[in-house]
């Protein structure tokens, strides 16, 4: 009798393919995360559009618009110029009725409003500190010492220039003579009465300092500088000491470059900084307010 066959069970195999399906679940996952991270991100381009010709039309400047996918500049004709850096925001003027509703108007209220705000506090702070240097250079006028500063708006605030040619320090040396004694004095009231803090920031020109001077560089000359000028505001003037800061920075921020005939004496000075109180956006215009009345009054 023939032996029965047994019967052949062939081994299942494994699947080693599965991992595809998590790897696919995984890749749709992270597209649906760049999308979503993409969505969240991507700026109203119209309404940044919308509010930035507004103030540039509210300024009285020309309205500029960048085209999406270069540098080109567009104007509100819609013919291509060349691109510009604008360097002057003029004071606001009206806008003739006739013109319609300006793009301003059409952006968000809040925004808006905040940008308005901002300029309105900018030309307050600017007014505030013009007022201050009226009434530092007619104490300087008093004193005849009108001609031995100098006056700008910077961000930080008004920037009182006082060149420290040999009328208020002598060559290497950090002594104040007696004409820059009256300047300082002259000024130590209009100072006091702004209620401001008052840096004194001491700078040199490019020249190495002597080797039989009394200090090692220029950082410390300059430094020793404006502590003198400190000193003698708080010694002598009775400016309150905290409200005064003293600083030294050697060569590094020149007036004028050090190829001008002009640099030993220009850049060889003490500056007096009254410094602005506004917040960062309101300090930001002050400059260029500045430099539109300064280019308005011709």
């Amino acid at each position: 009798m023939a032996r029965r066959h047994a019967k052949h069970e062939e081994e299942e195999h494994e699947n080693h393919e599965r991992w595809l399906i998590s790897y696919a679940d995984m890749i749709t996952l992270l597209m649906v995360l760049f999308v979503v991270m993409f969505a969240i991100s991507n700026v109203d381009q119209k309404k940044f559009a919308a509010l930035s010709e507004g103030l540039a039309a509210g300024f009285g400047a020309p309205r500029y618009i960048v085209s999406d996918g270069g540098q080109a500049v567009i104007d509100g004709k819609g013919a291509m110029i060349d691109p510009v850096q604008v360097s002057v925001i003029a004071p606001p003027v009206p806008v003739p009725p006739a013109q319609g509703e300006t793009a301003l108007e059409q952006a968000s209220p809040a925004d808006a409003a905040e940008a308005q705000q901002a300029v309105g506090d900018a030309q307050a702070e600017l007014a505030s500190l013009d007022e201050i240097a009226a009434e530092a250079r007619e104490a300087l006028a008093t004193e005849g010492l009108e001609s031995r500063a100098d006056f700008r708006v910077t961000e930080d605030g008004l920037v009182v220039v006082l060149f420290a040619d040999d009328v208020f320090f002598t060559s290497a040396s950090a002594e104040l003579q007696p004409t820059g004694a009256r300047v300082v004095d002259a000024l130590a009231p209009v100072l006091a009465d702004s209620g401001r803090p008052v840096d004194a920031e001491g700078h040199a020109n490019h020249l190495p300092v002597r080797s039989t001077s009394a200090y090692p560089s220029n950082w410390e000359l300059s430094a020793a500088r404006a502590a003198s000028v400190v000193r003698r505001l708080i010694e002598v003037d009775g400016l309150d000491g905290s409200r005064l800061t003293a600083a030294g920075y050697s060569d590094t921020r020149p007036l004028v470059p050090p190829s001008d005939p002009t640099s030993i004496e220009v850049n060889r000075r003490v500056d007096l900084l009254v410094r602005s109180t506004a917040r960062p956006e309101v300090r930001a215009l002050l400059p260029q307010l500045a430099e539109a009345r300064r280019t308005a009054a011709g």
